[in-house]
């Protein structure tokens, strides 16, 4: 099935075949033509000469330009259909050819150190249409990634990595300096002081409920006023102490509870039996049904995320790409030493590629040709560059002539 640039190629060819030969046509009649009228005058010999050559010439190009491709008049001539009989010579020396003056060290690194692909790269990059487009193509990577990763394998993996690197970590010194940094920054007692106000908002909401409760542990012949002063004053009281408390950085309590912060501190790195309690909790925690369930169903919302983010135009996953394109692009187009380190990394790296593999492009190249059926390949060469050999045609004719023309004139000229 040839394509629409083949079937346009097709028609040129022949339409100057047809040119070629109405010149040769041309040449003939006027032959006859001078021959006849060549006895009366012999200014027509000049004519006949001419006519004469122009078909040898048109005659022997024709002959050249179809012994390429074929046999001339479907002749088996030695010599003759040279594309068809000598087909893998072709293809070999055009892999040869291919691999010794383009794919050498020398050739990639000359072309590529004057093209500048860093820079170039680095503000193509920088263009938002270009960064929006590397973004789409990067997540429909991740997306097409993401849906052939096997899932049992993915989960697999996943959950032996968070159960194994949980149970390499010791709770107890975690904890310890979880203290630490709580009691460095005061987050402790900032901690304390929202507990007092909760505790004494909690007071305040049920000091009914308190108060009944009093009454009813109270001795029944304890008179009702009583109970109420006794609650009054106990009531007071302990709102004053958190009150106190809360308000005092320096209450006792306060820094009663800095310094066992300390010692439990201390203890969780030092002592066995801590660090032991630590992780035995901790594999309570590992083993907890609850915690399993969430483990093993943990690739399977990342999966879901990954691909929902990817699919979505407006995720923040699409948006963080499109920014990290801009950023590299607008990077890369401003720092010229990363520019130079880039082009050196290309240089190198499509240089030992071409190295190492121009015996294979070649091999490539000669096995392919070797594959394609011989009259196939001389007719889709004839039709790739055909209509520019049929000049040659043409060329033939006319030098044929102006050949002929000089010839007949010099014998003339010394016979005459």
């Amino acid at each position: 099935m040839l394509t629409t640039d083949d079937q346009a190629r097709a028609q040129d060819l022949r339409r100057m075949k047809m040119v070629a030969t109405s010149l040769f046509v041309l040449a003939a009649i006027v032959f006859l033509v001078a021959r006849v009228l060549e006895e009366s005058n012999q200014t027509w010999g000049y004519v006949r000469a001419t006519a004469e050559a122009a078909m040898v010439g048109a005659l022997a190009d024709w002959f050249a330009v179809t012994a390429l491709f074929k046999h001339p008049l479907g002749l088996p001539i030695p010599h003759t259909a040279i594309i068809q009989k000598r087909k893998d010579e072709i293809g070999a020396s055009l892999g040869g050819f291919v691999r010794d003056n383009f794919l050498t060290r020398e050739v990639v690194t000359e072309r590529l150190q004057s093209a500048d692909l860093a820079k170039r790269l680095g503000g193509w990059l920088a263009q938002p249409a270009n960064a929006e487009t590397v973004g789409e193509q990067s997540a429909a990577v991740i997306r097409g990634v993401t849906e052939v990763l096997q899932d049992e394998v993915i989960q697999t993996g996943i959950d032996a990595v968070v159960v194994e690197r949980a149970k390499a970590v010791e709770v107890a010194p975690v904890m310890a300096r979880v203290v630490d940094a709580a009691v460095a920054g005061d987050h402790h007692q900032s901690m304390l002081e929202n507990v007092l106000t909760g505790l004494g908002g909690f007071m305040e909401e049920n000091r009914e409920t308190l108060k009944n409760r009093l009454i009813r542990e109270s001795p029944w012949w304890v008179p009702e006023p009583i109970d109420d002063a006794v609650f009054d004053k106990i009531y007071t009281a302990v709102r004053r102490f958190l009150t106190d408390i809360g308000s005092d950085r320096n209450h006792e309590m306060r820094v009663d509870i800095d310094r066992r912060a300390a010692r439990l501190a201390q203890e969780l790195r030092s002592l066995p039996e801590m660090m032991a309690r630590g992780e035995q909790l901790k594999q309570e925690f590992l083993d907890h049904p609850d915690v399993r369930a969430w483990s093993a169903t943990l690739w399977t919302r990342i999966k879901a995320g990954l691909l929902e983010a990817a699919e979505s135009p407006d995720s923040e996953l699409r948006h963080q790409l499109h920014e990290a394109v801009m950023e590299a692009g607008r990077s890369l187009d401003a720092d010229p030493e990363l520019q130079a380190k880039i082009d050196r990394w290309i240089t190198d790296s499509v240089g030992y590629v071409a190295e190492q593999f121009r015996g294979e492009v070649a091999d490539l190249i000669a096995s392919t040709v070797q594959r394609w059926d011989a009259k196939e390949t001389a007719e889709l060469l004839e039709l790739q560059v055909g209509r520019d050999l049929q000049f040659i045609r043409i060329n033939g004719t006319l030098v044929g002539g102006v050949a002929g023309l000089a010839i007949y004139t010099i014998s003339e000229f010394l016979i005459g």
